[in-house]
């Protein structure tokens, strides 16, 4: 009998939730030095430099604030930096290199694994957990609701005024994030909060995960895929409709959990996501997957078709376009069998 992600019930406890705040292992070793530059892209060298330079600003601010009058330390202001790019030009490289040099403690998380920390710590409880931190680093930065916006405007306002730098990166300025979705003014005056916390770096250059590869792989039959999955000692295989239905009854803090150990994750019978919030699920699971480099094989629909040409177009567009990235990476992933 094959092991199934929908026998999977993982729990994380609200302690763990900051603890658990590190980068993925595929990104334990990464460095500033092991960042290569494209030379093509000037701007690449250019981030690796001011990244090492605001680590060098974050140790200084931890290491004590500066003395006002009559000799009395005062608090100094977290740094901020923002490191916008497309798909796969190493942005998270440079975030994890950030977060491996300065002094601990620290966080690192998306921003949605951020969102669910609040959610579940409560806000006061949140800042009061990450206010000792020399720095948060925040990967995939994006603004689905005002909601979330306000929220996490307010919680990097007050943890830069207790001290704590903040660096995130994404696909999006910051003045424009949320653009063409959500035009209430509260959420605008929020966006130019946010805005006002970072220095932005521009980090140019072609998606790294499809440099030189192959087109993705096409699905397999499904007798190919239940034969592979038997293969492999830790793969599991699942139903694609089984699998969404299994994801909505999680809360996404626990799908890294979800395939925590996993070796390999099959499904049969991919086909479009027309339901938006089960793509959105979808998008979830392909970066816990990603972020762990787990293979994905599958049978019925290509990957790069789970999100619809409407999807595309809507206002989740680009993580619908990363997601599919991933897919497609892990896909190109071998793994040995036994």
């Amino acid at each position: 009998m094959h092991e199934r992600l929908v026998d999977r019930s993982p729990v994380v406890p609200a302690d763990q939730l900051v603890a658990q705040m590190v980068p993925p292992a595929m990104f334990d070793e990464v460095s500033f030095a092991s960042y290569i530059p494209d030379p093509k892209e000037p701007s690449q060298a250019a981030a690796v430099a001011k990244a090492e330079e605001f680590s060098k600003r974050v140790t200084k601010i931890r290491s004590g604030g500066r003395r006002g009058l009559f000799g009395k330390k005062t608090q100094a202001t977290g740094a901020g930096l923002y490191l916008d790019g497309g798909f796969g030009v190493g942005k998270t490289h440079l975030l994890a290199s950030i977060f491996h040099s300065v002094p601990s403690p620290k966080a690192f998380g998306t921003f949605v694994e951020l969102t669910h920390v609040v959610g579940a710590l409560g806000f006061n409880k949140a800042v009061e957990a990450l206010a000792d931190h020399s720095v948060l680093c925040i990967d995939e930065f994006e603004l689905d609701d005002p909601g979330d916006t306000m929220l996490v405007s307010r919680l990097l306002s007050e943890l830069s005024a207790r001290g704590v730098s903040i660096v995130a990166t994404s696909n999006t300025l910051p003045g424009q994030l949320g653009e063409g979705r959500f035009a209430a003014q509260d959420f605008l005056r929020e966006i130019k909060k946010l805005g006002s916390i970072f220095e932005t770096i521009r980090v140019d250059g072609p998606d790294y995960r499809h440099r030189d590869l192959p087109p993705a792989p096409e699905p397999v039959t499904s007798e190919e895929l239940v034969s592979r999955a038997a293969a492999i000692d830790g793969a599991t295989l699942d139903n694609f409709d089984e699998l969404c239905k299994h994801l909505s009854t999680l809360h996404p803090s626990r799908y890294n959990k979800l395939v925590e150990g996993v070796k390999a994750v099959f499904i049969d019978g991919v086909h479009p996501a027309t339901d938006q919030s089960v793509a959105l699920r979808i998008v979830v699971l392909a970066d816990r997957l990603y972020d762990a480099s787990i293979p994905v094989t599958v049978s019925g629909a290509r990957l790069d078709e789970i999100f619809t040409p409407e999807m595309l177009a809507g206002g989740y567009k680009k993580k619908y376009l990363r997601a599919t990235s991933r897919l497609l990476a892990l896909s190109r992933f071998e793994v040995a069998a036994g």
